[in-house]
C-alpha cells in the first residue's frame, strides 16, 4: 500500500524554482488551447469503441438478434479478458516504437473495423458477436494503454497534469456521452452498417488528431527555465491584486 505520492522530478524542479502558475487552467487555454483540443479529440475512439461494444452491442444483440442476455455477458467477459491481455503489449510496443506510432496504427485498423460490424454482430449468430467483441475490446486496450503516456506529453510541467487530466475527460465526454444515442439514430437511419461507420469516423478523427500532434522536445518541456510566455502569463494570471 502506498504511503505517499511523490511529484515528478520535472514538476519537484519547477517548486523548487517558484516556477508554478497560480491558475493553471487559464495558462493551458491561453497557450495550448490547440494541444487540449487535438488530445482530447485522440481520446474519442476510446470511448466511442468501449461503449458502442459494451452498451449498444449488449441491446442490440439481445433485443436484435435474440442472443440470450447471459450468453452475451459472457461473451463480453471473455473480450475483456482479451482486453487485459493487449493493455500491458501494447504498453510494451509503446515504449519499444513510442506512443503515437501505437495509436495511429490502433486508429487506422479501428477505422477498418467499423466495417465488420454489420457481417459480424449483425449475423444473429453467437460466434459472429463474440469475434466482433473480442476484435473491437482487443482495439479498445490496444488504444487505450499508450494514452497515459501521450496526454501528460503533450504540455509542459507547469500545466501538465491539468492539461492531461481536462484532455482524457474531454475525450470521454465527446466519445462516450454520444455515442449511445448517435448508435440509436443511425440504426434507425441507415442499419447496423451506418453504425459500423460511427466507429470507422470517430477512428479517423482520432488518427487525424493524432497526425497533427507532434510531440515538443523534452528539453522544452522538462526545463526548468521557465519560457518566456510563462513569464508573461505568470504576470498577467498571478499578479497580486493592487
Amino acid at each position: 500500500m502506498r504511503g505517499r505520492l511523490t511529484e515528478t522530478p520535472a514538476f519537484a524542479r519547477l517548486a523548487e524554482r517558484n516556477g508554478l502558475v497560480r491558475v493553471p487552467l487559464g495558462v493551458l487555454l491561453r497557450h495550448h488551447s490547440l494541444r487540449l483540443v487535438l488530445g482530447s479529440l485522440a481520446m474519442v475512439v476510446c470511448y466511442a469503441i468501449f461503449y458502442m461494444t459494451t452498451v449498444f452491442a449488449l441491446d442490440y444483440g439481445t433485443r436484435v438478434s435474440h442472443i440470450p442476455r447471459g450468453t452475451f455477458l459472457g461473451l463480453l467477459c471473455v473480450a475483456i479478458t482479451l482486453m487485459a491481455i493487449a493493455t500491458p503489449i501494447s504498453a510494451f510496443l509503446s515504449d519499444r516504437f513510442g506512443c503515437r506510432l501505437v495509436l495511429l496504427v490502433g486508429s487506422a485498423v479501428a477505422a477498418v473495423s467499423g466495417f465488420a460490424m454489420q457481417p459480424l454482430l449483425g449475423a444473429g449468430r453467437v460466434t459472429g458477436a463474440a469475434v466482433y467483441l473480442c476484435l473491437e475490446l482487443g482495439l479498445m486496450g490496444l488504444l487505450f494503454a499508450p494514452m497515459g503516456a501521450l496526454l501528460p506529453s503533450l504540455f509542459p510541467p507547469q500545466v501538465r497534469y491539468t492539461g492531461a487530466s481536462t484532455a482524457y475527460n474531454l475525450g470521454g465526454i465527446l466519445g462516450a456521452s454520444l455515442a449511445p444515442y448517435a448508435a440509436q439514430f443511425l440504426l434507425g437511419l441507415g442499419g447496423l452498417s451506418a453504425v459500423g461507420l460511427y466507429i470507422s469516423g470517430t477512428a479517423m478523427v482520432s488518427f487525424l488528431a493524432l497526425l497533427c500532434l507532434r510531440q515538443p522536445s523534452s528539453e522544452t518541456h522538462d526545463s526548468a527555465v521557465r519560457p518566456d510566455a510563462y513569464v508573461v502569463a505568470n504576470r498577467i494570471i498571478c499578479s497580486p491584486p493592487r
